[in-house]
């Protein structure tokens, strides 16, 4: 009786071990960064031409130089390489053959991000001025679930994402620049974040805020909300690539990397978040290398190219995946789906979500 009720444990154990666990996820994309900074850090032809940088170039060196890949990657990136890979997976190094692609034809903003959040292609969504999205997002699909009506939101450092997620459709919060968060019963932290806005700033014009003000108020909602589905869209690296700026384009990757380690830690110390939360990162469309590293597009080869990082409860540890494979951004929104539990349908075809075997 003893050995069968033993047994009956161990098997109750190990379904439960593969049972979904993820109950909270963030979203989190990161206009037009390249893979290449992720896999292989600081691009030595770009880094050591002075009309791509501002700074003092024995400063800059000694931050992110070194002389093999893995030195430069741990000295951008340190959270992606200390903490994601090993605890989660990071796809897109091509020079292992494991690619990541947006699936549209445009390689650019907008088109990029409705691929990713609809999980499907639209062909006819091919300007950064398109109206509202007309096709549904997998973030309206999780705020129609129940026990999550309210608790699906948006920081932006980008106003068109308000179009792309089409909140006049579906009434979810989606703040963008510009817009202070509202409420009788605000926390100080959120006050301020409220307050910065004003004294910031407009270093990219009208419609732009820097990475670091989208990411106090997105930290100052979550430890105050507790919402359950978080959408981040930070825009630092793709405003600083298109300035040409490589200093500090390679400063905006260090300092978000910076910042999704303090979320991440921050979220794994509250009970409401503690090994129930995936984090799923990626950019919305690469850029190009050589002299064209500071735009996208079908002018710029390869800005087509992306990458994949995730972490959290049901990501199978695996690090730096060296399999060969074709990933499109396109799967995202059903993997998203499928980790809390769901299939994603909408008013258009879903592709497929990313296969962790």
């Amino acid at each position: 009786m003893r050995t069968k009720l033993l047994i009956l444990s161990l098997l109750v154990c190990t379904l439960a071990g593969y049972a979904q666990q993820t109950k909270n996820i963030v979203l989190i994309s990161i206009d037009g960064y390249r893979w290449q900074e992720i896999f292989r850090g600081a691009d030595s032809t770009l880094l050591f031409d002075k009309k791509y940088r501002k700074q003092d170039s024995a400063a800059l060196f000694k931050k992110y130089w070194a002389a093999s890949a893995h030195d430069r990657r741990q000295k951008l990136m340190p959270f992606f390489w200390n903490t994601i890979a090993g605890q989660g997976r990071l796809y897109g190094n091509r020079d292992l053959g494991n690619n990541v692609n947006v699936k549209n034809k445009y390689w650019f903003s907008y088109p990029g991000r409705s691929e990713t959040l609809c999980g499907y292609y639209d062909e006819k969504i091919n300007s950064n001025s398109y109206p509202n999205n007309p096709n549904e997002n997998v973030l309206e699909f999780f705020d129609k679930q129940k026990g999550f009506k309210g608790k699906v939101v948006t920081f932006a450092s980008w106003d068109a994402v308000y179009r792309i997620v089409n909140r006049e459709r579906n009434g979810m919060l989606v703040n963008i620049p510009g817009e202070t968060i509202k409420g009788a019963n605000l926390s100080e932290a959120q006050i301020l974040s409220n307050e910065l806005q004003k004294f910031i700033p407009d270093y990219f014009g009208d419609g732009i805020r820097f990475d670091a003000h989208t990411y106090a108020l997105t930290k100052s909602y979550v430890i105050a909300n507790h919402p359950r589905v978080v959408h981040i869209d930070f825009a630092d690296p793709d405003n600083f690539g298109h300035s040409g700026e490589y200093d500090s384009f390679l400063d905006a990757a260090h300092y978000l990397d910076a910042m999704i380690k303090s979320l991440w830690e921050t979220m794994q110390k509250d009970s409401f978040y503690k090994d129930k939360t995936t984090f799923m990162i990626y950019p919305d469309h690469g850029r190009g290398t050589g002299k064209h590293w500071t735009g996208h597009g079908t002018s710029a080869p390869g800005s087509n190219e992306t990458f994949l990082a995730l972490i959290g409860p049901d990501t199978p540890a695996g690090g730096e995946m060296k399999n060969k494979v074709q990933i499109y951004q396109d799967q995202f929104a059903q993997t998203a789906a499928r980790m809390m539990g769901f299939t994603f349908t909408a008013n258009h075809p879903v592709g497929e979500g990313v296969n962790f075997e």
